[in-house]
């Protein structure tokens, strides 16, 4: 079991290795953190040194921790309808690669989508949406460019499409240029099966 407050540095691989086998865990049966002495919450309050950063939509049946058999302390996450790209997420993000110093971000989108079948209806469709939402859903058009709605798996691709595009966006701010420059950051790209829970990554 890792340590939940633990500040050692974790590689970017190591990192990736411990979200899958939590993952793992989770979709055994086994969890390891399914109830969390009290202890372990009071020693927190010293201060968090997470092991990864996720960036994950806002849809309720797909929370990270329990996807990947996280402790209180392991993950920072910041979940936003779609996993778009904004100010508020960058600065997010650049907090945790600064202040917190995790070396692995992970894009994590999920199955049937909601806010990406909402781009689709406004792209193709030409379906209205309230104005906070339709603004929302600007963020996530970009990405769908290449997205065939006639395709029997469209949605399939265009929740990939959107993960990608939410990762390219990342990787052409400044930071993440010199961050990946610097060789102190690796950054990957998966989706979640809501039926099942497994967590597939991106080739």
């Amino acid at each position: 079991m890792t340590t939940l407050n633990d500040d050692a540095p974790v590689s970017a691989d190591e990192a990736l290795a411990r979200l899958m086998e939590g993952n793992a865990r989770f979709l055994r049966g086994e969890p390891r953190y399914a109830h969390t002495p009290r202890e372990v919450l009071a020693d927190l309050v010293k201060g968090q040194h997470p092991f990864a950063t996720i960036l994950g939509c806002s849809d309720s049946r797909v929370p990270p921790e329990l996807l990947f058999d996280a402790g209180f302390g392991d993950l920072f996450i910041i979940r936003v309808a779609g996993n778009v790209i904004s100010p508020e997420v960058m600065g997010s993000l650049q907090y945790a690669g600064v202040h917190l110093k995790t070396q692995l971000f992970m894009v994590l989108g999920h199955e049937g989508c909601g806010a990406v079948q909402a781009a689709l209806a406004a792209k193709f469709l030409g379906t209205l949406e309230r104005s906070r939402i339709a603004l929302l859903l600007q963020s996530l058009l970009p990405g769908l460019d290449e997205v065939d709605p006639q395709h029997p798996q469209h949605l399939e691709h265009a929740v990939e499409a959107n993960v990608r595009w939410s990762m390219r966006q990342l990787l052409e701010s400044p930071e993440g240029r010199a961050r990946v420059a610097e060789g102190r950051m690796k950054l990957a790209g998966a989706v979640c099966d809501i039926a099942s829970g497994r967590v597939r990554l991106l080739a």
